[in-house]
């Protein structure tokens, strides 16, 4: 049970990254597209950067979820690091228990939110829902609940990120 749950967050993990991946590489493009429509055709386009907005939020909760899996978030590992035996046991299961609340309050209130907004639409795209910008919050809230599950339920609370994950540093 437990590897096909495993199994199940791989491919949560991949379908995360090809989501963060596609915001990104379309970002990347429609911003040149503005700036050149701006300066060169000197006719601004007034949707690359709303919409570039947009798939930034998506980027940035999928994104969080992606780099929590993998351990590479901004954390503070020098209290684990000098607890050995059960008080280290105690202090992940507590830091693990607090993301879980955190994504959990994420999950409820961010589905609220997009329960409000869902029939306001957004100025430069009449035919989008307010609430379509809101709902990276309660999915990537949910997401990162399910990574917290697996990290619980696996017992691996203080991992070290594998070493290809890890960018390296130069001492030129």
């Amino acid at each position: 049970m437990q590897a096909r749950y495993v199994a199940a967050m791989d491919a949560l993990h991949r379908l995360c990254m090809f989501v963060a991946g596609v915001c990104l590489v379309v970002i990347t493009i429609i911003i040149p597209w503005g700036v050149f429509t701006r300066y060169v055709l000197n006719y601004g386009s007034s949707w690359p950067e709303p919409l570039a907005v947009l798939l930034m939020i998506w980027f940035s909760f999928t994104a969080a979820a992606l780099c929590y899996r993998e351990r590479l978030h901004i954390s503070v590992q020098i209290v684990p690091m000098v607890l050995q035996g059960l008080p280290r046991l105690l202090v992940g299961w507590a830091v693990e228990l607090a993301m879980a609340g955190m994504n959990l309050f994420m999950l409820v209130w961010g589905v609220r939110l997009v329960h409000t907004t869902w029939f306001q639409v957004i100025a430069d795209f009449p035919v989008v829902s307010v609430g379509l910008s809101y709902l990276p919050v309660p999915i990537g809230g949910a997401i990162t609940l399910l990574f917290v599950v697996e990290r619980l339920w696996t017992g691996r609370l203080y991992e070290e990120p594998a070493a290809d994950q890890l960018a390296p540093v130069g001492l030129d």
